[in-house]
């Protein structure tokens, strides 16, 4: 009998180590379960590994999708919390912080398309104003002079994804989570189709459920059983990262245009991202990603042709057919999903955390993640 086969049984099985699946670990570490994370390769060294970080429920507010804004605000209700625990455990910083995020028009036609945001801000209740070149330019003096206009969203923060990792795997550490590297090859079933554990490197592992949080290979994992496996498919995102003194940061706040985002770091980078792609599993960084983002972040922040390059990287964001993450129950007992979160896993990670720990110890989700259901696919979709 191998190590393996001689390990006690866990709570729950953890697959994955994104930054959903650590979170989700630590929540359910912290209520007394005894959890074991399952990767294959380095925590975090997936989606989050690229991630920008912005908390921009509002900022980001897209037409036609009530139910992913109100679970992202009561995300980022949470967040200052989960990131000050998150904190004093570690001793890490997370880089959070409440800068505010400045979305600005470039020229006429890209006003247009601002304003169009703005009243759906404002039709939501937030207030979102209207600023002209002038005071966009005393906000952030650094903006291109040829501006046509911006919003300010106040209410926008930062994280960095790489340092919450970090911070994660030193809390879980301290709450006897183990981290396994090891990849998942099938799903242990009971007599009566439970799902009791996992197979991982030719051996099992028991558990009392099992937690599916592989990001954007949700849709293809061979040991996601097909019938219930999600309707989730990768897209390509390059970023682009460069440095900066952090005594004179280019910008204090997030910026935002049409067609680029920069996210400051407290040490002074900026994270210029990102590309859209539906490119598959293809995960190459192109000379054409790398020469649109500093284009764009030329046009928006003209002081970025200054800064140092310092590498750009391609990450798969998990998408689903309606942009909305999957979080639940699957058809099969004992088997839940955390998948599909696309571009606001970063942000979703504590209210995603929160309802997971929630269904597994008290068979409850909550209602902020009613519309992520996994059941809203049809039976043959899944």
């Amino acid at each position: 009998m191998n190590e393996a086969e001689n390990r006690t049984r866990s709570d729950v099985a953890v697959v994955g180590a994104g930054l959903i699946g650590l979170a989700t670990a630590l929540e359910l570490a912290t209520r007394g379960l005894k959890v074991t994370v399952f990767e294959r390769d380095t925590p975090g060294s997936g989606a989050t590994r690229v991630a920008a970080g912005m908390l921009a429920p509002i900022g980001e507010l897209e037409f036609g999708e009530p139910g992913l804004l109100s679970m992202s605000l009561r995300s980022r209700e949470l967040y200052p919390g989960f990131v000050a625990a998150l904190e004093a455990a570690s001793g890490i910083d997370t880089g959070f912080r409440e800068t505010g995020a400045l979305h600005v028009a470039l020229d006429r036609d890209e006003a247009g398309e601002l304003r169009r945001s703005m009243d759906l801000q404002q039709s939501h209740g937030f207030d979102s104003g209207w600023l002209g070149p002038i005071a966009a330019r005393e906000l952030e003096p650094g903006v291109s002079p040829s501006l046509a206009g911006a919003v300010l969203v106040e209410q926008d923060a930062v994280v960095d994804p790489r340092a919450l990792v970090e911070a994660l795997r030193f809390a879980l550490t301290e709450v006897g989570v183990e981290i396994i590297q090891a990849e998942v090859t099938g799903l242990l079933r009971g007599p009566n189709g439970r799902a009791e554990g996992v197979v991982a490197s030719q051996a099992d592992f028991p558990a009392g459920c099992v937690l599916a949080a592989p990001g954007a290979e949700a849709g293809i994992a061979g040991w996601i059983p097909e019938e219930v496996r999600p309707p989730v498919r990768p897209v390509k995102g390059q970023v682009a990262e460069l440095r900066g003194d952090p005594e004179s940061p280019a910008c204090s706040r997030i910026l935002g245009s049409e067609r680029v985002y920069l996210a400051p770091r407290p040490d002074g980078r900026l994270i210029v991202g990102a590309t859209v792609e539906e490119m598959g599993f293809d995960r190459t960084v192109t000379a054409g990603g790398a020469h649109e983002l500093l284009r764009e972040a030329y046009r928006l922040l003209p002081d970025v042709a200054e800064m140092e390059f310092a590498g750009i990287e391609a990450g798969l964001r998990p998408a689903t057919p309606d942009n909305l993450p999957v979080i639940g129950p699957t058809g099969i007992d004992g088997l839940v999903i955390a998948s599909g979160h696309y571009r606001n896993g970063i942000l979703l990670a504590p209210i995603t955390a929160r309802a997971v720990a929630g269904l597994i110890i008290d068979g409850r989700p909550g209602e902020e993640i009613g519309a992520a259901s996994p059941t809203r696919f049809k039976t043959e979709e899944l």
